[in-house]
């Protein structure tokens, strides 16, 4: 059976965006978390473009490599100018957790819960993994206890301030760690969530 995953690159004080992320200006100044897509010599295997370190290409393409179907949050999917019509992943669908109407292309879909965005995208996965997106469809899904992995692509900067990625949880939810992979601008934390 597929697994659920979130995979995100975080500041060490745990920041998702920097300030003022909006529609037109990206992720503010929470740019930064995203230089190790660019900062190396290797070409993703998954996504045109970026050159990775030797070290984070073999994880991210990895992790890229699982999924099937992505599960994004209104918030993002606006910050993200909508992704262009199609996903944030080059070759999965998108499944919008939204309780608003929306508009979508033939390569995103509707949901109102995140029980249904994850089961709608368990079925359009084809037996790969769901990534989720956002840090407010990461915390739902956590409080739901879908959530199998947790890998945090932690860049060494302290933000001081933007959306941070967990949000208040009911209750702890114990973490195992699974790999560590040290790379140039990153470190790579692998978790599986105990259930």
């Amino acid at each position: 059976m597929s697994k659920v995953i979130s995979a995100l690159s975080v500041s060490v004080d745990g920041y998702i965006t920097g300030r003022d992320p909006r529609p037109g200006h990206g992720l503010g100044d929470g740019g930064v978390l995203f230089d190790w897509y660019f900062t190396g010599t290797v070409p993703s295997s998954q996504f045109d473009g970026f050159k990775l370190s030797e070290a984070s290409a073999e994880v991210f393409d990895f992790h890229a490599g699982r999924v099937g179907a992505v599960v994004a949050g209104r918030t993002t999917y606006e910050d993200s100018e909508r992704f262009g019509g199609g996903s944030p992943h080059p070759n999965a669908k998108l499944v919008l957790l939204t309780h608003r109407p929306a508009e979508v292309s033939e390569r995103q879909t509707l949901a109102g819960t995140i029980e249904d965005a994850i089961a709608k995208a368990r079925e359009l996965a084809d037996g790969k993994d769901v990534g989720l997106m956002g840090g407010g469809v990461v915390n739902a899904a956590l409080r739901a206890g879908l959530v199998d992995e947790l890998v945090l692509h932690q860049v060494p900067v302290l933000l001081g301030h933007g959306r941070p990625f967990f949000q208040e949880l009911p209750e702890h939810i114990t973490l195992t760690l699974i790999d560590a992979v040290p790379a140039p601008g990153v470190t790579h934390l692998r978790y599986g969530v105990e259930r």
